[in-house]
């Protein structure tokens, strides 16, 4: 295992990064959305997907993080 500082662990940090500000930018759509009072179901149903999405890569991020910790006390 390297030491967080290669080439690839630069670009995923990188890419980790656009995911998380690309879940903080829908979450900001989904409340916008879910406060008109007329939307349709086609667009819920793409905002859930988008979010579904979303919140995969946001999960992936998580334990890709997680995984790095050192697990000594």
């Amino acid at each position: 295992m390297g030491d967080g500082t290669g080439y690839v662990s630069r670009l995923a940090k990188d890419i980790e990064a656009v995911q998380l500000d690309m879940a903080d930018d829908l979450l900001g759509h989904a409340a916008a959305l879910l406060a008109e009072h007329r939307v349709t179901s086609a667009e819920l149903r793409y905002l859930a997907l988008r979010l579904a999405e979303s919140l995969r890569d946001v999960k992936r991020v998580a334990e890709s993080r997680g995984a790095r910790l050192d697990p000594s006390p």
